[in-house]
């Protein structure tokens, strides 16, 4: 349900209007509209705001840790439309133990980095994206380093092995 002082944003009442299942709630602080999208359907959202709305940059994806709360996670996509000058964002919340959601790459192919990043430093997936694997941390690497119960000054490594020999006193 699109909230009252949203009513008056063209992109958000023309998504009430075509999509109201979609919107659960939303905001306008500092004059940024925030709309709360149901996960099931962020992909047909950002395909209407894409193709009826002209929101036709995807300035980023990421994802804010509200851990211990549950959902944990809150996706959020940063939209731009240039024709008519206007920004609006969009969040999904994703619980930790499905930790998945629709990849968007399929709306805006900026949207392939963007959520391979949220993957790697968050571990959520996205479904049908076409190459979901690690962009920042090395493959082997274990956890998700953005994560709120990651260790802040991360696992305990030892490199004592790893020393180069002419190295040593």
């Amino acid at each position: 349900m699109l909230p009252e002082q949203l009513k008056d944003h063209p992109a958000a009442a023309a998504l009430e209007t075509s999509l109201p299942e979609a919107i659960t709630g939303g905001h306008a602080e500092h004059g940024e509209p925030t709309l709360f999208i149901t996960p099931a359907s962020i992909v047909e959202v950002c395909r209407y705001l894409k193709n009826e709305r002209k929101f036709l940059r995807l300035s980023a994806i990421t994802t804010v840790d509200w851990h211990p709360v549950d959902p944990r996670f809150e996706v959020v996509y940063l939209l731009h439309s240039l024709e008519e000058n206007s920004r609006l964002r969009l969040k999904c919340w994703v619980s930790e133990s499905e930790c998945e959601i629709d990849s968007v790459t399929g709306v805006w192919r900026a949207a392939n980095w963007y959520e391979r990043e949220v993957f790697d430093l968050f571990g959520i997936r996205f479904r049908n994206h076409p190459d979901l694997r690690r962009i920042l941390m090395p493959t082997d690497w274990v956890g998700y380093p953005l994560r709120k119960d990651y260790p802040v000054h991360g696992y305990k490594y030892s490199y004592q092995n790893d020393m180069d020999p002419s190295c040593e006193s």
